[in-house]
């Protein structure tokens, strides 16, 4: 989206920063062993069921964040490999810390899905300042806390079994559906701020985010009221998903054009 082409360095990039996750990944399966043993959704994993051992798991976890963390600075210079590695700093020592105090950790830890973005960004020679970037890093940002709350609907009472806070223990399914809706909207009005941060935005483009908003809202209302919602969790899932896919290839597309 930055270069506004598409060349192969950007498998280098997505090589390195996919290292990097595996690497945090990892390190937090290390972290949370003791509590992937307790639930089911996790007790497989291959620390808890004894595939690989800790201090097998942590030379791996090293390799890939050494590993994604020079790839990205030999191609691509120092603020993607820095910001690689706050991300690790901040999703393996912050967030996975806090959401054993707090559920709604999970409202801090969603930087982490944003900076993603801005590695990309940099990686391409463009400011992290660019208001084009802050605004697609702010909407990755929104997007992962329904995201997140969908999961605890569906697997909160393993979360809870297993020790971690929810926010299952403190209102009922029905309100966290209505929290859950209100992050919903709130994502779909922070794709809809685009013209105030890309001023020359088609119309045609434009049309696009509002026609994706009103299906991906309309979605929503049915699934998160209808008679079967909660039945629909798996189908929530799955459309937030999509709602995010599209809306990233709409602004892939425009930059492409442009």
């Amino acid at each position: 989206m930055c270069a506004g082409a598409f060349d192969f360095q950007i498998l280098f990039l997505a090589l390195g920063v996919f290292l990097l996750a595996g690497g945090a990944g990892a390190l937090n399966q290390i972290q949370e062993r003791s509590y992937d043993a307790r639930m089911e959704r996790t007790m497989n994993r291959p620390i808890p069921s004894g595939r690989i051992s800790v201090a097998n798991a942590v030379m791996v976890s090293l390799f890939f964040i050494v590993g994604g963390t020079m790839m990205l600075y030999l191609f691509f210079g120092l603020i993607p490999a820095v910001l690689g590695l706050f991300n690790i700093l901040w999703y393996n020592l912050f967030y996975t810390n806090l959401k054993k105090v707090t559920a709604f950790a999970v409202v801090p830890g969603s930087l982490t899905g944003a900076v993603p973005a801005l590695m990309g960004w940099a990686a391409a020679g463009g400011s992290i300042l660019d208001s084009t970037i802050i605004f697609i890093a702010f909407f990755l940002f929104i997007w992962q806390v329904p995201h997140f709350w969908l999961l605890m609907l569906k697997y909160g009472k393993e979360y809870e079994e297993a020790g971690f806070p929810t926010i299952n223990r403190t209102v009922s399914p029905a309100n966290l559906r209505m929290i859950v809706f209100s992050w919903i909207i709130a994502t779909s009005a922070s794709s809809m701020m685009v013209p105030f941060f890309i001023s020359d935005i088609s119309t045609v483009l434009f049309a696009a985010i509002v026609i994706l908003n009103i299906l991906f809202v309309t979605t929503f209302i049915k699934l998160s009221f209808g008679k079967s919602a909660v039945i629909n969790l798996r189908s929530s899932f799955l459309s937030l998903n999509i709602y995010m896919l599209l809306f990233m290839v709409i602004m892939a597309v425009y930059h492409l054009l442009v």
